[in-house]
């Protein structure tokens, strides 16, 4: 005689697979995690502050403000 199966459990148990796979499919559609973007904007900031302290005055900079 076969095993018996409680057809509850085995329909929860697709469904989670299938909700699974779709979470999978969506990250892949949607790009990247929340933490790769945080990373990317925190090394954006880092060479914005770099370029920032690098910039040399333009001409008249010394010069004060007309009027």
């Amino acid at each position: 005689m076969g095993d018996i199966v409680n057809l509850n459990h085995a329909r929860k148990a697709r469904a989670r697979q299938e909700a699974t796979a779709k979470a999978a499919a969506n990250r892949m559609k949607h790009g990247r995690g929340k933490a790769e973007r945080a990373n990317d904007r925190a090394a954006e900031a880092r060479r914005q502050a770099l370029l920032d302290g690098a910039r040399q005055p333009g001409p008249g900079a010394d010069d004060p403000p007309p009027g």
